[in-house]
């Protein structure tokens, strides 16, 4: 059976693969790791890290959801500087290929010192900036809805890093293309859209919200429709890579993404189903790219 290739390129980063599990539904690999071999992955988006260890929010912090899932568990993580000597070394003895660092905070300043401090790690390749957290400075609006927020952010973080610079874009905005335009403005090397929509489902019996935190962000198969047309809008407007996420739980959801714009995709909820959804992934890519005459991923991404 002929090879078929399945390397694309994001900011001078080669991955084998488009197939990386989000932030916060993988952990960091290594558990993984127990039930398959990781490094079959193009690359992984380690859990959202903070400058402090955070235990998250109260409990209950996830709901099921026809066709999804709302979740609000709070960036709970050991904090920047345990991930890097205790996280990070663990992660690598397990996952060779190169790793995303989501970096999450609530103050410029947060965000600051923790890029700076993961950008020193050789093992990171590419740095993911969660900006759907709320400005504990501003108002407590997320910095990702507001075009000048992230643009002020983003300019802050690449004056201390060395390595590429990707905005995880909110789709919680009226306006994706404006928001992923002041990003690119700012400095943003690339985009990484969507995160998760922000739902609520209330227990009728008992009449009080299923959360704990009253809502959380809907994530699942439901939100790919949203997903793929916020991916498309950026993809030709804002002139840098694209990683697609949002709903993705095939390898067919995984082209339809790339012919959006996507040059990579995250697969979030889905490995929370299935834990062996990236893998499953993975793996078909091959046959259904041969069913569909695609002989390279590279050629079709952006093509609709």
């Amino acid at each position: 059976m002929e090879m078929k290739d399945m390397k694309v390129t994001l900011s001078g980063v080669t991955l084998q693969n488009p197939v990386i599990p989000a932030s916060g539904c993988f952990g960091f690999g290594y558990g993984m790791a127990e039930f398959y071999d990781i490094n079959i992955l193009g690359s992984i988006s380690f859990k959202g890290t903070t400058r402090e260890a955070r235990f998250g929010n109260p409990l209950p912090r996830v709901a099921e959801c026809p066709s999804g899932m709302i979740n609000s568990v709070g960036l709970q993580n050991p904090g920047i500087d345990e991930v890097i000597a205790v996280e990070l070394p663990k992660m690598r003895k397990s996952f060779r290929q190169p790793i995303i660092a989501n970096i999450s905070g609530f103050s410029i300043d947060e965000y600051v010192e923790c890029c700076e401090k993961i950008d020193r790690e050789e093992q990171v390749a590419i740095i993911e900036l969660n900006v759907s957290c709320p400005n504990v400075h501003g108002g407590g609006m997320a910095f990702g809805t507001c075009a000048s927020s992230v643009s002020d952010v983003v300019k802050e973080v690449k004056k201390v890093i060395t390595k590429p610079l990707y905005v995880k874009l909110s789709p919680n905005v009226t306006d994706i293309v404006a928001i992923g335009s002041a990003a690119v403005e700012a400095g943003a090397d690339g985009l990484c859209l969507i995160n998760t929509l922000l739902g609520m489902r209330i227990d009728i019996r008992n009449r009080r919200p299923v959360v704990a935190n009253r809502m959380g962000g809907f994530s699942g198969p439901a939100v790919f429709p949203v997903a793929v047309r916020m991916v498309n809008q950026v993809a030709h407007s804002c002139g840098v890579p694209v990683i697609g996420c949002g709903g993705v739980s095939s390898a067919e959801d995984v082209i339809e993404m790339m012919m959006a714009g996507a040059t990579a995709v995250q697969v979030g909820a889905a490995n929370l189903v299935n834990p062996y959804a990236c893998k499953e992934i993975v793996e078909s890519l091959p046959e259904v790219m041969r069913r569909l005459g695609i002989d390279s991923l590279s050629e079709i991404i952006g093509i609709v």
